[in-house]
């Protein structure tokens, strides 16, 4: 018997804010015997999801207890040179305050962008190398 019941698979943008809507925010469903389907966004006058959205989506999906695999196209931690370089401790809830303390997108008009530009957030204390691997 399998441990998970339901399958969901989530296209992932970090691109402008979370309440944009993305062409390329795209969520999938799947469950046994059945083909995976696209799952569009509630009608809400947008046509594509947001990143909020999807997250309160989830949330509400999740309640009904129903045991659910969700993979998003991007790792849910960063690599250890990270970590390293900044001396943070790994603790995964010390590392999402710290992360959201600098790159604070989840702010209703704060983009990556901005953050790089230094118009928001402090995302110069925090940035990262594309050298650094996850091992």
């Amino acid at each position: 018997m399998p441990i998970f019941q339901r399958y969901i698979g989530i296209d992932y943008s970090g691109a402008a804010t979370a309440n944009d809507s993305l062409k390329g925010l795209r969520v999938y469903t799947a469950a046994k015997g059945a083909l995976p389907t696209e799952i569009l966004p509630p009608r809400s006058g947008k046509k594509y999801w947001t990143r909020r959205g999807i997250a309160q989506w989830l949330v509400e999906l999740l309640l009904d207890g129903t045991p659910t695999f969700v993979g998003i196209d991007h790792a849910f931690s960063f690599p250890l040179r990270y970590f390293e370089e900044h001396q943070l401790s790994s603790d995964w809830y010390h590392f999402l305050d710290d992360f959201q303390a600098h790159w604070p997108t989840d702010h209703e008009d704060i983009s990556v962008e901005s953050i790089r530009q230094g118009i928001a957030g402090n995302g110069a204390k925090r940035m990262g190398n594309a050298r650094w691997r996850r091992l």
